[in-house]
């Protein structure tokens, strides 16, 4: 008997840094969504393809909902909160945690205002024994009824699988809503942009990548060669900034490029000249315009 195929979108949600980014790179066995062990790493919506014989299931990595400080905050916990009634499903991610703090019990209340079925991923399950984890599900359990409860470890892979058996169970019948060999509707800009914030955000200090954006100034292939000429600025808030991003003798803003570089050359399968540059606009989180220019969409939001 034929199956009819099913595809549907699923919404990523949780706290900043519970493994957001870390769980969609997982289910699509691609990395997409850069990841740090620093909070607001993830700050637009990303889209994700995975493609099966059974289903296509679009992932949307949301930025952590938090309490927003800034424009770009603001910006941020709406881009993580607008998709909930659009989607098929949710996957809330939560730690195995002995209490509920005050960040998950805002996100359950915003879950009950909506009618999509929440699956309560239970991640970090490598880091605690199994008492903490059932004690865990029995919290979350008694404040919301989830479709699903599935713990896991989305750095490790564990129960991964065990995810993408439910998921079709929630999605409807339909068509392929990308090509089947799609992984991302990311533009290439972008992603090359994230991976230089993703190098940052790991080798500069913690106070700092909160206040950088990566703006690509130029990306051109070499008529006849398979060579990628990027140049890129990264933008921080501070003159002290700017020279930490710059490093003694240039060292910090030449380790950021050689460890860009790599994985650019991973994405785009051809080699990468990169020349980056530093530069300082005052306040840009607070500017509509220019969260707009550095590649945040804002406007979707506005709709």
């Amino acid at each position: 008997m034929n199956l009819a195929f099913k595809s549907g979108f699923v919404s990523i949600i949780g706290r900043p840094n519970v493994g957001k980014s870390t769980l969609m790179n997982q289910l699509i066995g691609e990395k997409i969504a850069i990841m740090s062990n620093k909070p607001q790493t993830t700050r637009n919506r990303i889209q994700t393809i995975l493609t099966t014989d059974a289903f296509q299931a679009i992932f949307i990595d949301t930025p952590g909902i938090h309490t927003p400080k800034n424009k770009l905050g603001e910006y941020m916990v709406k881009a993580a909160t607008t998709t909930l009634n659009e989607v098929d499903a949710i996957f809330y991610l939560v730690e195995p945690e002995p209490y509920i703090g005050k960040g998950d019990e805002e996100i359950i209340e915003r879950l009950k205002t909506v009618q999509t079925p929440v699956f309560l991923c239970i991640n970090k399950i490598d880091s605690v024994g199994k008492e903490a984890v059932l004690k865990t599900i029995d919290l979350y359990r008694s404040l919301y009824d989830f479709a699903e409860i599935i713990p896991l470890s989305a750095y490790e892979g564990t129960n991964i699988q065990a995810v993408l058996e439910c998921l079709p169970r929630y999605l409807q019948e339909g068509p392929k809503f990308f090509p089947e060999d799609m992984i991302t509707d990311q533009p290439e800009r972008q992603l090359v942009a994230e991976i230089i914030r993703e190098k940052a955000l790991h080798l500069l200090d913690k106070e700092i990548p909160h206040g950088i954006a990566v703006e690509i100034e130029t990306m051109t292939k070499r008529e006849g060669k398979e060579i990628v000429d990027i140049e890129a600025t990264i933008v921080c808030e501070r003159d002290s900034h700017k020279r930490i991003v710059i490093g003694k003798n240039g060292q910090m803003i030449k380790e950021i490029g050689s460890k860009a570089r790599f994985d650019m050359e991973r994405l785009l399968g051809s080699k990468v000249y990169l020349t980056l540059w530093v530069k300082i606009k005052k306040n840009w989180r607070d500017s509509d315009f220019l969260i707009k220019n550095y590649g945040y969409n804002k406007r979707e939001l506005d709709e």
